[in-house]
C-alpha cells in the first residue's frame, strides 16, 4: 500500500506557489515580448539560440529534442515550420546516415540577432533587476540544485522512454 508523503510545510508551499505562479507569469511574459518584437515564439527563440551556439550552427535532431526537453515529433513540426519561414534548414548528418541536422541559416542568424537585445533586456527587467546580487546567486544555486536532483531521477527511471525528448 502506497504512503503518503509529508505534505510541505507552510515555507514550502509558499515556496512552491510563488515558483509556479513567477515561471507562468515569466514564460508568457518572454513569449508575448518575442511575439510583438521579432514575430516568433519563446520556444523559436530558444532552438535558434540552440543552434546558433553549436559548432558549425547545426545540431542533430535528437541532441535539439534533449537540449530543448520537447519530444522529437514536436522538434520536427518546429524545424518545419522554422525552415519553411527560412530560419532553419534540415540536411542529412554525415556522422549518422539516418540522423538529420538541424542547420541555423543566415536568415535565422539575424532573425535571432535582431530578437537577442530586447530579449536580454525582457529577462533583465523581468528578472535581474528585482534580485540583488546575492539573490541572482542564490537562484542560480537553487536552479542548478533542482537540475541534478531531476537528473538523478530521470537516469533511475526504469524507463527512459518517458522522458519527452526521448519520445517520437
Amino acid at each position: 500500500m502506497p504512503t503518503t508523503p509529508p505534505w510541505l510545510t507552510a515555507e514550502e508551499q509558499r515556496a512552491w506557489l510563488a515558483y509556479v505562479d513567477f515561471s507562468t507569469l515569466l514564460a508568457d511574459y518572454l513569449n508575448r515580448q518575442l511575439r510583438r518584437d521579432a514575430g516568433m515564439t519563446h520556444a523559436d527563440y530558444a532552438l535558434l539560440a540552440h543552434l546558433s551556439s553549436a559548432p558549425d550552427a547545426a545540431l542533430g535532431m535528437s541532441e535539439l529534442a534533449r537540449r530543448l526537453k520537447i519530444t522529437r515529433s514536436r522538434l520536427t513540426h518546429a524545424v518545419n515550420r522554422l525552415r519553411d519561414a527560412g530560419f532553419v534548414d534540415r540536411r542529412e548528418d554525415p556522422a549518422d546516415g539516418r540522423g538529420q541536422l538541424a542547420v541555423l541559416t543566415d536568415e535565422g542568424r539575424t532573425l535571432l540577432e535582431r530578437a537577442a537585445p530586447g530579449h536580454v533586456e525582457s529577462v533583465r527587467r523581468a528578472v535581474f533587476d528585482a534580485l540583488t546580487p546575492e539573490q541572482v546567486r542564490q537562484l542560480a544555486e537553487i536552479g542548478e540544485a533542482i537540475c541534478e536532483a531531476l537528473q538523478r531521477v530521470e537516469s533511475a527511471e526504469s524507463d527512459p522512454a518517458v522522458l519527452p525528448w526521448r519520445r517520437r
